[in-house]
């Protein structure tokens, strides 16, 4: 059929063409199409290049608001404290709260561990895309309520006895994290004692049953107290309330220095055990160098700065795609003996230079 000129006219402006010839998209842009295919082929790619550019400017849209959840599962409230060291150490990496990376804390009231587990399933509801848990029964309960999100943990006792790993080297499933070997030095911190109180032959041991690290500690003290010639006497405490009753209990049975282990309630009253110490009348030792900054008289373990850079670089490895299973549990390079002077003052007690010329930090 033959169409006359005007029926082609309508035709083409039907189909978006002037009657130049041109379609007005492509004219305003300065495009004269010599034929509708042209024109038809213009569109498409316009079409085509405009789609790319939006799905582009959309995924860069979404990765600028990409936000890194972190869940963070805590023994007790009060090593909340610490979070600030392990933050300055994420930021070193580019990990910056409020911008590209948050944080959820869960912990239990002072003592009440058997909320973790509840607090630990919290998290794993929330989807953090990492679980990070402080001290041995934080750990074990996030290996119990998740087997797919990354877990780092720390914890003092050694984690493959107390069943968090399968090796150090190949730690399996989906946990990784840092041992800072507290319960291995547990005979260390005695005979620190022993060198530095003269004539020392008891020493109250101060522990929490329900804590596997401060258990493992207390265990890991028998075999050098018999080496040491020392007796020990066990101070069983899991809540706050019981500190003054156990020194009471260690002045009673002769006790003349004082051990603290790892766990939720003592790492949270250092400074309640530092004064009960100077009470009674105690030379005491922990792992924290926070408990000598609180009045405790000595300490022996681990650069806690080392254990917040480390935790971090392995928080980054897993969240860039490492298998946790891959990244081996990590180990202190070194320890540090402080020694609170001003505390030995106050007990009455000479420092020995042997001790001395081994204290890494003092506070006078």
């Amino acid at each position: 059929m033959i169409l006359s000129k005007p029926r082609l006219l309508r035709r083409a402006q039907l189909n978006g063409v002037s009657k130049g010839g041109e379609h007005p998209l492509w004219s305003q842009a300065g495009f004269k199409p010599r034929s509708r295919i042209q024109l038809i082929r213009r569109i498409a790619v316009s079409l085509v290049l405009s789609a790319f550019l939006l799905n582009d400017s959309l995924a860069q849209a979404q990765q600028k608001a990409k936000v890194t959840k972190t869940g963070w599962l805590v023994t007790a409230p009060g090593r909340l404290r610490v979070f600030e060291s392990y933050k300055k150490s994420l930021r070193a990496l580019g990990y910056i709260e409020g911008k590209n990376f948050a944080f959820e804390y869960r912990f239990p009231e002072e003592g009440k561990l058997d909320r973790l587990p509840a607090l630990a399933d919290e998290l794993v509801r929330l989807k953090v895309d990492v679980l990070v848990a402080i001290g041995a029964p934080a750990a074990l309960a996030a290996k119990n309520a998740t087997k797919t999100i990354p877990i780092v943990f720390t914890t003092g006792g050694d984690p493959v006895v107390i069943g968090l790993i399968d090796s150090l080297a190949r730690p399996g499933g989906n946990l990784t994290g840092f041992s800072n070997m507290s319960s291995e030095l547990a005979g260390k911190r005695l005979e620190l004692l022993k060198d530095t109180v003269h004539k020392l032959s008891r020493v109250a041991v101060l522990w929490d049953p329900r804590v596997a690290g401060s258990t493992d500690e207390w265990k890991e003290s028998l075999h050098p107290a018999r080496a040491l010639g020392l007796q020990l006497h066990s101070l069983e405490v899991s809540s706050a309330d019981k500190f003054e009753s156990a020194f009471k209990e260690a002045i009673k049975a002769r006790s003349a220095a004082l051990s603290v282990t790892s766990s939720s309630v003592n790492n949270s009253n250092q400074k309640r055990i530092a004064d009960l110490a100077i009470k009674y009348r105690l030379p005491a030792i922990s792992r924290w160098g926070e408990f000598v900054a609180s009045g405790g008289l000595m300490s022996y373990g681990h650069n806690e700065a080392e254990q917040y850079k480390r935790m971090a670089y392995l928080i980054d490895r897993v969240l860039k795609g490492t298998n946790p299973a891959d990244l081996p549990v990590e180990r202190p390079m070194g320890f540090e003996l402080h020694m609170n002077l001003k505390t030995a003052d106050a007990l009455k007690l000479t420092i020995p230079p042997i001790v001395l010329m081994r204290v890494t930090n003092v506070v006078k």
